[in-house]
């Protein structure tokens, strides 16, 4: 990113390969990072790719997901490759999660008895194609998602504000703590993060009323907003 934007400016210094990487080489401070992330120009930060592989997240995380496509690629587990028989596991929503046994016992009897249908359809000859679509949602799946750095800070903009479902956020929380490590500056909470932390909500008559304490850190909102997690519950 630094290498592309001191590109534009010094290009009539630049007659060799050789002087295009000793630019491309040239060191940098992290306030240079800071500065150049910051600029409303995204396309310096179009060069690289970051890829996140997401274990355990539901297929209707997946579906929700999906739906950013701008200049992100995504690859998941195939229900017509894939044979669940006697190996699903499920994601179990936060709400349900922290609420009583009856609450929580009825939800995975429900998942386990669309996971029987699929076995006995398989068990006939069907497909596991066309077995799939008796598989819950909540079926925990695998997933790769690649994107450029700017459009992981797009993606966890709109998807850790709390308008989003719970299993959705956690899961960009924890995408952003490990970007937040691999990089400090660039996925910092004053560069990356929901929209009403770093400037106001972008819901407008949707919006949750709940606007997030600035400069909070994805392990902030994470022990805020969910902390059976942290008890060593699971989601």
């Amino acid at each position: 990113m630094v290498f592309a934007a001191r590109l534009t400016q010094r290009g009539h210094k630049i007659a060799t390969m050789d002087d295009l990487l000793e630019l491309y080489e040239k060191s940098f401070s992290e306030s240079t990072v800071a500065a150049i992330g910051s600029l409303p120009h995204p396309t310096i930060q179009k060069f690289a790719v970051i890829t996140v592989a997401v274990v355990g997240a539901s297929r209707r995380f997946l579906s929700q997901i999906t739906r950013h496509q701008n200049e992100v690629k995504f690859m998941s587990a195939s229900l017509q490759y894939s044979n669940y028989t006697g190996q699903a596991d499920f994601a179990v929503p936060y709400e349900i999660l922290t609420a009583p046994a009856e609450v929580r016992n009825p939800y995975l009897k429900s998942c386990h008895q669309g996971m029987h249908c699929y076995e006995k359809l398989c068990s006939v000859g069907v497909g596991h194609d066309a077995a799939g679509y008796a598989t819950p949602q909540g079926l925990r799946n695998v997933l790769l998602i690649s994107a450029t750095p700017y459009q992981w800070k797009h993606i966890i903009g709109q998807r850790v504000c709390r308008r989003n479902t719970d299993e959705t956020r956690i899961v960009l929380l924890k995408i952003w703590r490990e970007l937040y490590a691999l990089s400090p500056v660039l996925f910092a909470p004053s560069q990356t993060g929901p929209f009403c932390q770093m400037d106001k909500c972008l819901e407008g008559k949707m919006t949750c009323g709940q606007k997030l304490e600035k400069d909070m850190t994805p392990e902030d909102i994470l022990k805020t907003d969910y902390p059976a997690l942290l008890e060593g519950g699971g989601a």
